[in-house]
């Protein structure tokens, strides 16, 4: 439906206004029976400064209105310095972007975050980031037909026609595979890749997370995402601080016997981790953990039948010895015995042959893209 709209104004909003961005974003997707409303509680704690992110970023919030003071629009202009200090570019990033069907509302809430980036210096602009490249990225481009897994976007499909016509091109394409969890006709020739990978590297191991060594653990998550990810499209480290904070909100969500770490003696060198998609509760809840979210939450997390694998990877000097196929096997394995049935691998970049290969190698097939847009 394109609206009508003949007179734009753009407003600041403030934390404190929080519930404009969060209560049009339900508006806007009411009658969408695959988008899932994020928690509330979360939202504003993602975007409040309790959130170590903001310790090396900034943030503005827009709202657009008609000429009838009603609300058509919102979006956010985000600085990571972090990322411009990593990547060495200086660009920053639109996030949160949501807006009736109607041009005219999109090119003045993006006029607006290029005012207020120009105003800090920087005159590049690239998005959406809700609201950094470690969180949900893109806008939906292909797969509008299923609901999103765990940390990823849903987004309206005019969204792409929208940004088109305000000036912005696709820069980059994310991929989401979907993968069946069986033991099916792959064992064979994983057992057998298996096989060859511990022939020639017999001091590797593949061992599951264990949550009572969660502070030794999770010092080697870091060390090993930090060392292994390097200048990657979009790549910045998380601080110390970020991770911590990350790993203690999905600690509880965690399924431990789906987060593989590798290592080559006691040194850790890789690893995976898989997490259930909560999303399908979420989705119940319909953003609101209380009063009767709780009890929706407490029913159906039992009843999960889906993942996502967020991160696989691999210390440089490892690569192309088999430990990712190594992991995946063990992570496939411990799936089945959990009664999962599916995982989605997200997100991939358009350029990353070599993870493209692990998926497919894992019979996975793309069924969601995901596009960034900028200058």
């Amino acid at each position: 439906m394109v609206h009508k709209i003949m007179v734009i104004t753009v407003k600041k909003i403030s934390f404190k206004q929080i519930d404009i961005f969060i209560n049009f974003q339900h508006k806007l997707y009411k009658n969408n029976p695959y988008w899932v409303p994020p928690l509330k509680s979360e939202l504003k704690k993602t975007l409040s400064d309790k959130n170590p992110y903001w310790k090396h970023s900034k943030k503005q919030f827009f709202a657009a209105y008609n000429q009838n003071n009603e609300i058509v629009g919102i979006i956010a202009g985000i600085i990571d310095y972090n990322y411009i200090d990593f990547q060495n570019e200086r660009i920053g990033f639109f996030g949160y972007f949501e807006t009736v069907d109607d041009v005219s509302v999109a090119k003045e809430l993006f006029k607006s975050v290029r005012i207020w980036l120009s105003e800090n210096k920087i005159n590049k602009m690239m998005g959406p980031m809700n609201p950094s490249t470690n969180d949900e990225v893109g806008f939906l481009y292909e797969g509008f037909d299923s609901s999103p897994k765990l940390l990823m976007p849903y987004t309206h499909k005019y969204y792409l026609n929208l940004a088109e016509k305000c000036g912005l091109k696709k820069i980059k394409e994310l991929y989401a595979y979907n993968i069946p969890v069986a033991l099916d006709d792959r064992m064979p020739r994983l057992t057998k890749a298996l096989k060859i990978v511990q022939k020639r590297n017999p001091n590797i191991t593949i061992k599951a997370f264990n949550k009572k060594n969660f502070k030794k653990e999770l010092e080697d998550i870091i060390d090993v995402y930090n060392s292994a990810w390097e200048k990657n499209w979009g790549f910045v480290p998380w601080t110390r601080e970020e991770f911590e904070a990350i790993a203690n909100d999905l600690v509880d969500l965690a399924d431990p016997n789906i987060i593989m770490l590798a290592y080559d003696g006691d040194k850790a060198i890789g690893m995976l981790i898989a997490v259930p998609d909560y999303n399908y509760v979420f989705k119940k809840m319909n953003g609101s953990l209380f009063p009767a979210g709780i009890f929706k939450f407490l029913y159906y997390k039992n009843k999960i039948k889906d993942l996502r694998l967020m991160i696989m990877g691999v210390r440089k000097e490892y690569r192309k010895k088999g430990i990712e196929a190594y992991m995946a096997l063990e992570a496939l394995i411990n799936s089945v015995k959990g009664g999962y049935q599916n995982c989605e691998l997200s997100w991939i970049l358009d350029d990353n042959i070599m993870t493209q290969r692990t998926a497919e190698m894992m019979s996975g097939k793309i069924y969601k893209k995901y596009a960034v847009y900028g200058d």
